[in-house]
């Protein structure tokens, strides 16, 4: 992987060069592991114009899921004293002799950028903006594998769940359930906090766990996902507990199951971001649930659970091969529930057989 990582920060260096910076100091965890292979609490990456270092604050440990340094990138562990990495960074880049340094101004506080400034008065300090980001935007296969591990366990920690007795149980307690099988599985944790939703809450987006007991009718839905080696996969599945759905629960199940099919079918390279939006939101608006829809209907992951593509309406830009996305519609029905299905799948060209599902556990409507 050193390669890798290495070949990572060449091309961010040629970003930097052609705005006319030689040097770079990179603040944003997920981009420092990007680039890094790890990222320390607090650690920052300079791309100096002599050497490449990651500054860390405190030794490298073995917290899961922490990562491990490029082999071919030197650590500097600062001292007690050292005070903060970023402003350590600026003064190393100075005595590197840079006369500029790019920054990402949209992680820096404003003190921390006013201390850099301070330590290094004659340096020249200029906007990485998303730079990272964008490198961070299509996947290599080995990112993919991380992800494809990620979903398995996903999906295995979600299927062991439904085999067990889940009238009685309350939504926190299912959560925290479903989390530790992650971790029995190998994540390195949640990719986010979990979130299960019963009777009126169910479909709900983003709903934190309550101690809302699950009961025999309710619709469950159920939103969690898994991080492998840094990597952030989602899936998200509604069911009917105890009897068989009523009428109003297929009707609204089948509505949602048709969006989130449409939406999974415009992933295709060179298609819109909105376009994917649109083709999912469209079959919900059609059927009179344009208000309280959220406001996407996908957005991409890897290294952070919500990254771009941001797959909404006034989304610019268009799909790339390997870029990892998911395809989330839902619908919430204020008193009496809702439906969200949620995956996690490739963009990939239809010459190799379309968008690669990584979230495979079944979208029938279950009665558990």
């Amino acid at each position: 992987m050193s390669e890798v990582y290495a070949a990572r920060r060449e091309r961010l260096r040629e970003r930097c060069a052609a705005g006319g910076s030689a040097s770079a100091l990179v603040s944003r965890p997920a981009n420092v592991r990007y680039l890094a292979g790890a990222a320390p609490q607090g650690a920052v990456l300079l791309l100096g114009s002599s050497e490449d270092l990651l500054l860390c604050s405190r030794p490298l440990g073995d917290e899961q899921g922490e990562g491990r340094p490029d082999g071919g990138l030197r650590v500097q562990l600062l001292d007690a004293s050292g005070g903060d990495p970023a402003v350590a960074g600026g003064d190393l880049a100075a005595a590197q002799g840079a006369d500029s340094l790019a920054v990402e101004e949209h992680d820096l506080t404003v003190a921390r950028h006013r201390a850099l400034g301070s330590v290094a008065p004659r340096l020249r300090l200029t906007d990485l903006g998303g730079a990272v980001e964008q490198l961070r935007l299509v996947k290599d296969e080995e990112e993919i594998s991380c992800l494809r591990i990620g979903s398995e366990i996903a999906d295995q920690a979600l299927g062991e769940l439904l085999e067990s007795i889940l009238v009685g149980r309350t939504e926190r307690h299912l959560a925290l359930e479903l989390e530790r099988r992650l971790v029995d599985h190998g994540a390195d944790g949640p990719a986010f906090p979990t979130s299960v939703g019963t009777g009126p809450n169910a479909g709900r987006g983003g709903h934190r766990p309550t101690d809302r007991r699950v009961e025999e009718g309710d619709f469950l839905s159920v939103c969690l996902g898994a991080s492998y080696r840094g990597y952030r996969c989602e899936i998200g599945r509604t069911f009917v507990i105890g009897t068989s759905p009523a009428d109003w629960q297929i009707e609204l199940y089948d509505l949602v199951f048709a969006a989130q099919r449409a939406g999974r079918e415009a992933l295709v390279p060179g298609a819109a971001y909105r376009d994917i939006d649109r083709a999912a939101r469209h079959v919900l608006d059609s059927a009179g649930y344009a208000d309280g829809l959220a406001p996407l209907m996908g957005h991409g992951v890897g290294l952070e659970i919500d990254e771009d593509p941001q797959l909404a309406p006034a989304a610019m830009g268009k799909l790339d091969a390997c870029v990892p996305v998911t395809v989330e519609p839902g619908v919430h029905i204020p008193g009496r529930g809702g439906v969200r299905i949620d995956d996690t799948l490739v963009v990939r060209p239809e010459a190799d057989g379309g968008p690669e599902l990584l979230t495979i556990t079944t979208k029938e409507l279950l009665a558990l």
